[in-house]
């Protein structure tokens, strides 16, 4: 999804982590999953690294919610992209791909979905829509190329 439902959060104070975050790939520092359960949006966990090298979890910031929580702060759309990519651009979220599904949100709930068609790829073997994946990151201790790190 190309929407951070999470920065919301901390942008209305609520508590937010020292992430670590010198990997570009990562700039937040964070991955968070999530779920839509009738019409809701929950945070289903997190991970990342915190600043003092431990690993971040849902419980970190919301110690009551080990399972899941509801996204009750989130107002506003998430952009979910779809089949095959179109256009790819290497930052953030502008890369182009044939539909992208809204979802409207008022406080963590859907009220509104549409789809926007942007073409259809002319390769079979065009990159699909954004999937359920995971990263592994390791962190870089002692020398690499001369380079203290």
């Amino acid at each position: 999804m190309c929407t951070t439902p999470l920065s919301k959060y901390f942008a209305m104070g609520g508590t937010k982590p020292l992430f670590e975050s010198n990997f570009s790939a990562l700039w937040r520092g964070y991955v968070g999953s999530w779920e839509i359960v009738d019409d809701h949006l929950y945070l289903i966990a997190l991970s990342g690294m915190l600043h003092d090298g431990s690993e971040a979890s849902l419980t970190t910031i919301f110690p009551e919610f080990p399972d899941r929580v509801f996204a009750h702060w989130y107002s506003g759309t998430i952009r979910i992209p779809q089949g095959k990519q179109l256009e790819y651009v290497h930052m953030g979220y502008a890369s182009i791909y044939e539909r992208d599904l809204f979802l409207d949100l008022e406080r963590g709930v859907v009220v509104a979905t549409r789809t926007k068609y942007n073409g259809v790829a002319e390769s079979d073997g065009a990159r699909e829509g954004y999937q359920v994946g995971a990263m592994t990151v390791f962190p870089i201790t002692g020398k690499v190329n001369g380079d203290k790190t």
